[in-house]
């Protein structure tokens, strides 16, 4: 049993006595095969990244289940002949789970190793200095004109 996550774009014009059908459809597949639903969650209607059957939004409802490989092949096939779904892509998420899981333990346990911060001592401001501008660099906007060396005209014979 994997745990993967199921979402589908329906017909934007589609009312909700044609959606939940649908999505009961998926349930009595998913629990009849020994799985489970997880989470049903509808979107409502968005708008579309391109043009899909010449729409350009779609209500977008996403499920949450665990099962096995075949009720999800069976799960796509349904969604495949149902009419009313514009596209769908299903997406295995245990792998992601327990990376994040694993990560997030790490992360405890490094905390747990990590010294607790000892309070630090107030820091004394030192007396000011007298600050010196900086030199200007000859050529510079704003800076002085740097003097002019005038060589003699050359005398033509």
């Amino acid at each position: 049993m994997r745990i993967y996550e199921e979402l589908f774009i329906v017909r934007p014009d589609a009312t909700d006595e044609e959606v939940d059908p649908i999505i009961d459809q998926l349930k009595n597949v998913i629990t009849q095969a020994g799985g489970t639903v997880d989470k049903t969650e509808k979107w409502g209607v968005r708008r579309l990244a391109y043009r899909v059957m010449k729409y350009n939004e779609g209500q977008y409802v996403l499920l949450q289940f665990t099962a096995k490989a075949e009720t999800v092949k069976e799960i796509e096939r349904r969604l495949r002949v149902a009419d009313a779904v514009l596209k769908f892509l299903t997406v295995r998420i245990d792998e992601k789970l327990k990376r994040i899981e694993k990560r997030k333990k790490a992360r405890e346990k490094r905390a747990a190793r990590k010294p607790a911060p000892a309070p630090q001592a107030p820091v004394l401001a030192s007396p000011a200095l007298p600050h010196e501008p900086p030199a200007p660099v000859p050529g510079a906007p704003g800076a002085p004109a740097a003097p002019a060396t005038t060589q003699p005209a050359e005398q033509p014979e």
